[in-house]
């Protein structure tokens, strides 16, 4: 019998016959894992091995709910999407909030793989726990919403949610991201993971339910959860987004601008979260089963609206040194239709930018483009060839900053702004120290997602400009916290409305699956997953050499100096019950029962 809040299987399908496989999943495994990232990563492991090209057709694409899908719990509609990324070569996973996460527990699954290669693009179809592959030709080119859509209307059925690539992914552009109901799953190029499959979407549709343990409890913590949801710590979500950090951050000298040359934007008020909403003409909109509405449309001179939020504003404007409004909005509504990763996007484009600046990239290189910080109308151009990988320039836009880097050569790798190939969020390393060494240790790469870190150097915990070995247990914390969020699947946003993190939500997960367990246990579980995706890492070969910054954050004047660096990341390690390698030691894996996923060369540890 499964726990309550689960079915306790996830179904695999494959993309070129249509033939799906309930497989059933231990108790003690979902007990372990949860859901959300943590699950996914656990199936990737399981249903892949070492070495894979994730481009492959046995390559698995995993998409994981958690227990607290389908519930009244606010923010709780979310999936994780969990692959080899074809950028990196390393661990990629993603959330987003959307319908189908709700569809894909009522179809009766706690998780979906989807292996192999349909012979020619197609839809895959599921259906409460049967699977189907359609031939979609005329969806060929569509950005992702509009493919859903037709979907949908093809289907005749309204209630179907689809998760789909837009035409990036088709070109096989290792930036491109998935789309559902307008929201994306952006990093790490697992829009061009499921177009390696041949498919243009995954569809899916369900008719069951989940029980839960306690479902008075439930119906009463989520309206007291909701409540709590409008109070104060969601306020700057509320009224104008995320946004919001551009001259918060611009003031603290950790706004990167002209490809992290500085921490600061001179025009930043232009192109502020402020300016976007001075015409009055936006409005706000909510993920499903969300109360808190983050979401901020804003329109330009034209006329036309585009969803704007701080990452994709600083990428596509203070980056690239462009501080024209309406052009940022439009470059953000190209790489939404596209379906490209704005962050990887922006941080590529500006790279190219600097290496024209100093005379390492020549015209033919360029195709003609006058590719200088500033231009808006080159950003724009640059964004179109790098999502269709048109001429020269645009195979280097497409290709990402690291590879990129490797092609220019001329000492490029040395300002090129990546982390295992992931190009580094919205938070200059130099000004905020703890972030800089979480982004420096993250799994998927360069990454602010799976490590609040920034929390601390924005705090009284530490001083944000002092590089200090104290960075290192407070990024390992940082770690465990979002990974407990992530495999619940709840929405970061929300994490300020608790007093205790990892307490509250624990008794959230209980009411709901009628576990015993308690915050220490749960943040075992955000131990446990963290760990889990090191070791998928080293198992596809990564070294300790993947745990750093690019020079520029490392040396001279304004560096975090490469001595103190390897003081935060030998605290780091030692944190998280790592050899001075970076490798889990035997003792933290038989702690956190991750035996089985010993490195190679390792007995399995019991």
């Amino acid at each position: 019998m499964a726990t309550p809040g689960t079915h306790g299987r996830f179904l695999r399908a494959d993309a070129g016959t249509g033939a799906a496989e309930a497989v059933p999943l231990a108790a003690g495994d979902l007990r372990a894992f949860v859901g959300g990232v943590g699950l996914g990563s656990l199936l990737l492991w399981r249903e892949s091995r070492a070495g894979l090209d994730p481009l492959a057709p046995e390559a698995p694409l995993v998409f994981a709910g958690s227990p607290l899908v389908g519930t009244p719990l606010t923010t709780s509609a979310k999936f994780a999407v969990v692959a080899k990324s074809p950028l990196t070569g390393r661990i990629s996973d993603s959330l987003s909030s959307s319908h189908f996460a709700i569809e894909l527990k009522r179809a009766g699954m706690d998780a979906l793989v989807v292996r192999g290669r349909a012979p020619r693009l197609s839809v895959l179809l599921v259906r409460d726990g049967r699977a189907e592959v359609r031939p979609c030709p005329e969806l060929a080119g569509l950005p992702a919403q509009e493919a859903e859509d037709r979907i949908r209307a093809a289907l005749g059925d309204p209630g179907v949610r689809a998760v789909a690539c837009g035409p990036a992914g088709e070109a096989g552009v290792p930036l491109a991201n998935l789309g559902n109901d307008g929201r994306h799953a952006g990093r790490g190029g697992l829009g061009a993971v499921l177009a390696s499959k041949n498919l243009k979407a995954v569809a899916v549709r369900g008719t069951g339910s989940v029980p839960v343990a306690d479902p008075d409890g439930v119906v009463a913590a989520a309206r007291d959860l909701s409540r709590r949801s409008f109070g104060p710590a969601t306020l700057k979500y509320r009224e104008l987004g995320t946004v919001a950090n551009v001259l918060v951050l611009n003031r603290l000298r950790a706004l990167p601008s002209r490809n992290f040359q500085a921490g600061e934007f001179a025009e930043a008020e232009r192109i502020s979260g402020e300016a976007l909403a001075s015409s009055g003409k936006t409005r706000r909109a909510s993920c499903a089963s969300c109360t808190i509405g983050c979401e901020h449309y804003f329109t330009d001179a034209s006329g036309a609206e585009g969803r704007m939020e701080y990452e994709s504003l600083f990428a596509l404007g203070p980056l690239c040194g462009v501080s024209d409004r309406d052009a940022v909005l439009r470059a953000g509504r190209l790489c939404d239709e596209v379906g490209i990763d704005t962050i990887s996007a922006g941080g590529t484009v500006a790279f190219l930018m600097e290496c024209r600046e100093r005379g390492l990239l020549r015209e033919p290189d360029l195709d003609g483009v006058d590719l200088r910080f500033g231009n808006a109308d080159a950003l724009l151009e640059a964004l179109r060839r790098g999502a269709a990988r048109r001429g020269p320039l645009g195979e280097l836009v497409a290709m990402g900053s690291r590879r990129a880097a490797e092609r220019i050569g001329g000492g490029s790798m040395d300002f090129a702004p990546q982390v295992k190939g992931l190009e580094i969020p919205g938070y200059h390393p130099s000004a905020m120290r703890t972030m800089a060494l979480g982004l420096a240790v993250a799994a998927r790469g360069a990454d602010h997602n799976r490590s609040s870190a920034y929390e601390a150097d924005l705090s009284e915990a530490t001083d944000r400009g002092v590089s200090d070995p104290g960075k290192g247990l407070l990024a390992a914390r940082a770690e465990v916290k979002a990974a407990v969020l992530d495999s619940l699947v709840l929405c970061k946003f929300l994490r300020g409305v608790f007093e205790d993190l990892p307490g509250e939500t624990a008794a959230l997960l209980r009411l709901v699956t009628g576990w015993d367990i308690d915050g220490p246990g749960l943040e075992e579980v955000g131990e446990r997953v963290v760990n889990l995706r090191r070791l998928y890492n080293l198992r596809e070969g990564m070294t300790r050499a993947e745990d750093t910054l690019p020079a520029r954050f490392l040396d001279g004047e304004g560096g975090l100096g490469r001595e103190s660096f390897a003081a935060m990341m030998a605290a780091y390690y030692s944190a998280r019950g790592w050899s001075e390698d970076g490798v889990p030691a035997p003792g933290t894996l038989r702690r956190l029962g991750l035996g089985e996923f010993a490195p190679a060369g390792k007995e399995a540890i019991a």
